[in-house]
């Protein structure tokens, strides 16, 4: 098993742009697969974690339902955002600059076949970054992502998860609201789930911006524990 991971930071970057790029490696590694088993080879298949930001765009997971997003296209081409259908689980979220959107395009099999695990364990890596700036911070019952004051009238999302696997290769991932504009996320029912709250890192700290290389490299180093990784290659692209 290759427990190998090559990670690349893409910087602030388009989302269709990363999109056909998250693509682009999740269908050599599908293929690879495909070929082994074909071929009765035994090649190793790669494992990626990119890291971005996206200027601001919404998008629509396969089961989501378009009602959520509140406002038009004209709207959100007023406030320099785009609109995209994917193909990932979950209902409408937003990204945008402050974000830290990272996309795990990994093998499963490299590390264990089990699609709820992978999830808790993005989840894990989120809950102990965060307890790192002193954030108490949670799992939601029956809600995917990370979550403030869970239970109470002031519970909050302050990371939202979609993911897609195939062959128990996945990708997209998850977007950590760091120094995000909040009010960005008026113009739609977030994840699908009215009356909750959205939060970011900054607003919960008291400060004007986080230092985001500082969260990627402490995400990263939880990621390596719970997963067992080894980081092989850090490129700025």
């Amino acid at each position: 098993m290759n427990k190998k991971v090559r990670v690349q930071d893409l910087g602030l970057k388009d989302y269709k742009e990363t999109w056909d790029y998250q693509e682009q490696l999740f269908q050599e590694t599908l293929d690879l697969k495909i070929r082994n088993r074909r071929e009765e080879m035994n090649l190793e298949t790669p494992n990626h974690f990119l890291f971005v930001e996206h200027p601001h765009v919404y998008t629509l997971g396969k089961s989501g339902d378009i009602s959520n997003l509140l406002v038009d296209e004209k709207v959100l081409a007023a406030k320099g955002a785009t609109f995209y259908k994917i193909n990932r689980g979950g209902d409408i979220t937003y990204h945008g600059p402050g974000q830290i959107v990272g996309y795990p395009i990994l093998d499963l099999d490299n590390f264990f076949t089990d699609i709820h695990k992978y999830l808790r364990l993005l989840e894990e890596m989120v809950i102990l970054t965060l307890a790192e700036y002193g954030i108490k911070s949670e799992r939601s019952p029956g809600e995917t992502g990370v979550w403030l004051d869970v239970g109470t009238p002031f519970a909050r999302k302050i990371c939202a998860m979609g993911v897609r696997a195939s062959r128990w290769v996945t990708m997209h991932g998850f977007a950590l609201n760091v120094n995000a504009n909040l009010g960005y996320f008026d113009m739609m029912i977030p994840c699908g789930i009215k009356g909750k709250a959205v939060t970011s890192l900054n607003v919960e700290l008291g400060k004007k911006e986080v230092d985001l290389d500082e969260v990627k490299q402490k995400l990263l180093k939880h990621f390596q524990v719970l997963f067992e990784a080894e980081i092989i290659e850090k490129t700025e692209v």
